[in-house]
């Protein structure tokens, strides 16, 4: 019976956070923010990995309460930890735009959460971490390329344009000018305007 009455006020529990949070995004939808960030707070301190996203955003961009990075990382982390896909990425862009550069840990964990975010199918943390590894101070262009082309197939234009350059260049792969005028073709078309340059 004891271990019924759990199992009933665990369901209990998560049932009434996912009601919140719902609350909060019909709120939010409505304008009505300060009440939307009231009960995604009151949902992500019940540990709803999905309202500490939601508490994330509002603090991330002021919605329902003071526009606050260290408190948006904060429950980003949180939901993070809980294998949430958006926000390994949004903690891991904190972790490497705000934090000292050689923080070491601060920069593994971030790169731990990108490849997270990335393999759970999240095209910004595949076109991000595409030219993270790109660009470092010793770059690791086959992985680059990699998500990359994650980022490309999943329809980012910019990151099909940087596929192009691995192609043209030869960074990552074996040089190809026809296979870079094909991906410059696809990210043009898409609208990318420095594909249509890089075409002309």
């Amino acid at each position: 019976l004891e271990e019924a009455a759990f199992q009933l006020q665990q369901i209990f529990r998560i049932d009434i956070s996912i009601a919140l949070n719902i609350l909060g995004i019909e709120s939010m939808r409505a304008g009505h923010y300060r009440i939307a960030y009231t009960c995604f707070k009151l949902a992500a301190d019940r540990g709803y990995s999905k309202a500490q996203f939601n508490v994330g955003l509002c603090y991330e961009h002021g919605r329902g309460t003071e526009k606050d990075l260290e408190k948006a990382a904060f429950y980003y982390y949180h939901a993070a930890s809980s294998c949430h896909p958006m926000a390994q990425y949004r903690y891991a862009r904190y972790l490497l735009c705000h934090k000292p550069e050689n923080e070491w840990d601060g920069h593994q964990k971030a790169v731990a959460f990108l490849e997270q975010a990335a393999m759970a199918g999240i095209t910004e943390a595949q076109a991000y971490l595409g030219v993270f590894y790109m660009r470092g101070l010793q770059p690791k262009e086959k992985r680059g390329l990699k998500y990359l082309l994650l980022a490309a197939k999943n329809g980012d234009a910019q990151s099909r344009y940087h596929v192009g350059v691995c192609y043209e260049k030869g960074l990552g792969v074996q040089q190809n000018l026809a296979e870079a005028m094909r991906h410059y073709r696809q990210s043009a078309a898409a609208g990318n305007r420095n594909s249509q340059e890089r075409l002309r």
